[in-house]
């Protein structure tokens, strides 16, 4: 099969297609014919070997861990999946996931079966992003109706989806984004828009009751000053929850870790059945354009996901 293969810590120039062997199938697995994978910001961090995931390989490695696709074969133990059907998830995160492939060996328990109305390219944006955003709303921020939420970077890959989910639970949801952004960010359900290029985000809200921060460790500082006592502040970047306690010492402050869950994306596919949750996808690449891909994602430009196929 063919495989894209980064023969190296550092920039995409180690990135090569390559032929490998078919993996094999433990007894709890299943082998999926891989039809689109995903790429995500913890893709091209674990490339340049920056990230603690990264020592779980040593290179030549195969990246990635969102895929969709069909099942070829399942292990003896398995009985949720059978050959043919149609799955879709965000494989061994954060150990060695091998998702930029023809074929992937999956564990059963991290796959999900992947509803009629997603396309493959549209189920494989989604496991990590989709799964980051609705364990940090609800295992971790305990989101319920009527609370009011801030989301930073609302227009992004994470951003967006938490954006409806949130709305599907019913809170009242402030979303920022770049002014170029606003009508996407507009259609997902926003109550309110904020442009963080042109205003004071702290300034311009107060009394939030929880804030999901997926920009960046830039801007969790602002994020703590809207809060209100006993807010909840969540984000996805690494350090600085301590030097915000120490700014906020009457909120709480953490950074999620997703895990991998095929039973939550199960949950989550009666959203997307019910059309409350859909999935942006901004580019479906070649394999070849892997490179590209990476590009892209480290500008920290693009809107929704972006998708490769073989």
């Amino acid at each position: 099969m063919k495989a894209i293969v980064l023969s190296n810590w550092g920039g995409t120039e180690n990135f090569a297609i390559q032929e490998v062997p078919i993996p094999t199938i433990t007894p709890d697995d299943v082998l999926v014919k891989v039809r689109a994978f995903g790429v995500n910001p913890a893709d091209f961090k674990t490339r340049a070997g920056t990230t603690p995931y990264s020592q779980n390989y040593t290179p030549p490695i195969i990246l990635g861990w969102d895929m969709a696709g069909e099942v070829v074969e399942a292990g003896s133990n398995v009985t949720a999946f059978k050959p043919g059907d149609a799955v879709y998830g965000m494989v061994n995160f954060p150990q060695p996931g091998n998702a930029y492939a023809e074929y992937v060996a999956a564990p059963a328990a991290h796959l999900a079966h992947k509803p009629a109305e997603l396309s493959f390219e549209e189920a494989a944006a989604a496991p990590l992003a989709v799964l980051t955003a609705w364990q940090s709303l609800t295992e971790h921020g305990h989101l319920k109706a009527g609370d009011r939420l801030l989301i930073q970077a609302a227009s992004g890959g994470v951003g967006h989806l938490a954006v409806q989910l949130a709305k599907a639970i019913g809170a009242y949801v402030i979303g920022t984004a770049s002014g170029k952004n606003e009508a996407f960010v507009r259609s997902l359900g926003v109550d309110e828009f904020i442009d963080y290029t042109t205003t004071d985000v702290e300034k311009a809200v107060q009394n939030v009751d929880l804030v999901f921060d997926t920009a960046g460790v830039d801007t969790v500082f602002k994020s703590a000053k809207v809060l209100k006592p006993n807010g909840h502040l969540i984000s996805i970047a690494y350090g600085a929850m301590d030097k915000v306690l120490a700014i906020r010492p009457d909120i709480t402050a953490e950074r999620t870790q997703v895990h991998t869950s095929g039973s939550d994306l199960e949950t989550i596919n009666q959203f997307i059945t019910d059309g409350k949750l859909k999935i942006t996808v901004s580019e479906v690449l070649p394999a070849d354009q892997i490179a590209s891909a990476h590009q892209q994602l480290e500008s920290r430009r693009t809107t929704g996901k972006i998708v490769l196929t073989f």
